[in-house]
This record gives C-alpha cells, structure tokens and sequence, in this order.
C-alpha cells in the first residue's frame, strides 16, 4: 500500500509540474506598478475555457497531491 501511494505520488507530482507549466501566461498589462493605475488592481476577469480548465484541473490535482502526502506521512508514522 505504501510503495503504491508513493509512485502515485511521484507519478502526480510531474502532472502537476507539467499542469502549472501549461497554464496561460496573464495579460502583461495586469502589472499592478503599470501606468494604468489603481483599477488594475481590483481588475478581476472570469477565466473562460482552456484557462479555467487548467485551474480546475491543478486545483484538483493538487488536493489529490496532498490527500496522498498525508496518507503517506500517516503511514509513515506507523
């Protein structure tokens, strides 16, 4: 059981690298020290398609992640 959820892990972690690597890089203009002012700052846009995917599917991914890490450390201490 340990061996298991230790390649699942491992075999998660690289998901996660390649899922954080994947998301769509945020507009350039977003830079709060911009010239735009103040309104880019409270500026929140609704992710749509590809981009909210990928937040859900990291999200997801990383509360798997540590579900898993957890059970480890549990068994662990055994």
């Amino acid at each position: 059981m340990y061996r298991l959820l230790l390649i699942l892990l491992l075999v998660l972690s690289a998901i996660l690298i390649v899922a954080i690597f994947m998301q769509p890089t945020k507009n350039p203009s977003s830079n709060v020290f911009d010239s735009s002012g103040s309104e880019a700052l409270f500026e929140r846009s609704k992710a749509r398609g590809f981009e909210a995917f990928m937040q859900r599917f990291t999200g997801i991914m990383v509360f798997f992640w540590l579900a898993i890490a957890l059970a480890l450390a549990i068994l662990s201490s055994r």
